[in-house]
């Protein structure tokens, strides 16, 4: 008897079994990727599975928007699953996933998603963070550096608590406000500092401040048109930040020989060192993106954008004798000759042998600049090697170089400047002015070039112009294929002008500026943001000017 009943539960069990279609004990999946309006990747997004109202499995999207997930509790394969998709400052959608494919040992469904900006309470806050942090700098009711610091804690502080709380109030977290930090920047500018802060101790840059003297033959006007010149070409296949930090102590050592204002040399300098890096494909960051993207080479940004940048140059320098005529007026200079004897004398290489190990390295360095697009190697690195080999090779103090020579508040202003644009990233705000710009413009090429290049313009004065390219290039892109007559370059050269010509606006607009303004600071000269403000906020918009007309007759 007991071997009987044992024998039927087996029986019985081994029916049940073969009730079951092999199938249905199989695991299900369930993946995709998950991308904005612009196509680009959205990370960090949670993905949320439901059977019957019952959550069954959840998942986080990884930085290139691909989410995945395995359910292996189900007895049947069900005849469809709720999935839904969250993320702060995007509108929360669902979505019914009712296919699944037999793959042998899973069954699988692939559902990507396009998810839709919402102006929730993150974005406000951002945009309020971004505001407030522009209030303090232009009022200097703060130093940039801590006004910078105040929007970048506060954007994360409160992601942590009243994000935690209720995720629409999330606005970026620890790990995307670090990604938000361009590390190639950082280096770049720090890497620099060292060679510049080495080569100082040659006498260099007084000799140059001689040389340039000589040249201008004693007339202040033509000393700083020269020095812009010099500065725009060599911006055009250097970088301007670059180019600004070895001219910066150089335009200060003229200034304080001529008894004028530094910055009736520096902030023209710096006017024409934004110019002269958009007319190259390695002049300026987001030349590089836009090439990238786009597919243009060196000599298409050379042969379409060289001539108008030269024309903005040369009405630069005219509209420079406009604001500071009276202080180049003011230059005591008695006797060009004998002041010219004295410079001589006074301004000359004090460490020649320093000097030939500096140059060497500094000429290593710019020719790994131009070449960084073939070796896929980023420019900091080349400014880090540069840097370290001169530091061995100088036998320079290494701690006295980093305390003296290398810009700290500068760079921590940009590392918290990155991450105040991150958040304005992350909640939307760059992606709402790009739609504003797709919408606009509709089917009309004259829209779309007046509306790139200001747009542009008006935003990388107030925001990095790096994740403001990078978020223009899908609309671009869109709107190069679709928009009748517009199939050439001529809206990628709309974007390449705005952004890097917008720059010129404030103190904050480009790199180059912030880097100069910590050098004159450092030698006992801080520049106001309204200061700036007033030259540079007319030249971009005169630059502006001329580039849309540029591009509307010829482009």
């Amino acid at each position: 008897m007991k071997k009987t009943v044992i024998t039927a539960s087996i029986f019985y069990l081994f029916l049940t079994l073969l009730s079951i279609s092999p199938a249905f004990s199989l695991p299900v999946q369930i993946d995709g990727k998950i991308v904005n309006a612009h196509d680009t990747p959205v990370g960090d997004v949670k993905v949320e599975a439901f059977l019957n109202g019952k959550k069954i499995a959840n998942t986080v999207s990884n930085e290139s928007g691909f989410y995945e997930m395995k359910i292996d509790n189900l007895s049947v394969i069900p005849s469809s699953i709720k999935v839904s998709f969250f993320k702060s400052s995007y509108k929360k959608q669902d979505i019914l996933v009712n296919k699944f494919y037999n793959e042998g040992k899973i069954f699988r469904a692939t559902k990507n998603e396009t998810l839709k900006r919402e102006a929730g309470p993150a974005f406000w806050i951002a945009l309020a963070i971004l505001i407030v942090m522009y209030a303090l700098i232009t009022f200097e009711l703060f130093h940039r550096t801590l006004a910078a610091t105040i929007g970048a804690v506060l954007a994360i502080f409160l992601s942590y608590t009243l994000g935690t709380l209720n995720q629409d109030y999330f606005i970026i977290s620890f790990d995307e406000a670090m990604k938000a930090i361009d590390l190639n920047v950082i280096f770049l500018l720090m890497g620099m500092m060292i060679i510049v802060g080495i080569m100082k101790k040659t006498g260099v840059f007084q000799w140059l401040a001689y040389i340039s003297y000589k040249l201008s033959k004693g007339k202040v006007f033509r000393l700083a048109a020269i020095l812009m010149i010099v500065t725009a070409v060599t911006s055009a296949f250097l970088d301007n930040v670059t180019t600004m930090l070895l001219l910066t102590p150089v335009s200060i050592e003229i200034a304080l020989v001529l008894k004028i204002n530094p910055f009736s040399l520096l902030i023209p300098e710096v006017l024409a060192s934004n110019a002269g890096g958009t007319a190259t494909l390695i002049g300026d960051p987001p030349n590089i993106l836009i090439g990238s993207y786009a597919h243009l080479t060196f000599n298409q940004f050379l042969i379409n954008l060289t001539p108008v940048i030269a024309i903005i140059t040369v009405v630069t320098i005219f509209v420079m004798k406009l604001f500071y005529g009276k202080e180049y007026g003011k230059a005591a200079v008695e006797n060009v000759d004998e002041l010219m004897r004295k410079l001589k004398r006074e301004y000359k290489i004090t460490d020649m042998k320093l000097l030939k190990k500096s140059l060497w390295v500094l000429g290593f360095v710019i020719l790994l600049f131009i070449t960084h697009g073939a070796l896929h190697m980023e420019p900091s690195v080349a400014a880090l090697l540069g840097a370290t080999i001169l530091l061995v090779i100088s036998g320079a103090d290494v701690v006295e170089i980093l305390e003296k020579e290398v810009e700290w508040p500068t760079l921590i202003f940009f590392m918290m400047l990155f991450i105040v644009v991150g958040a304005a990233e992350q909640t939307g705000i760059i992606q709402m002015l790009a739609d504003m710009v797709k919408h606009l413009a509709g089917t009309s090429r004259v829209a779309a070039i007046i509306l790139i290049i200001w747009v542009s313009a008006f935003a990388s004065a107030i925001i990095d112009n790096i994740p403001f390219t990078a978020t223009m290039l899908p609309v671009v892109g869109y709107l190069t294929e679709t928009i009748p007559g517009a199939h050439g370059a001529v809206l990628w050269w709309a974007l390449s002008l705005g952004a890097c010509l917008g720059g010129n606006g404030t103190l904050i607009g480009a790199s180059a500026n912030v880097v100069t303004a910590g050098l004159a600071e450092k030698a006992g000269y801080p520049l106001r943001f309204v200061e700036f403000l007033k030259v540079g906020g007319p030249v971009m918009v005169i630059s502006i000017i001329i580039a849309t007309v540029w591009l509307l007759i010829g482009g």
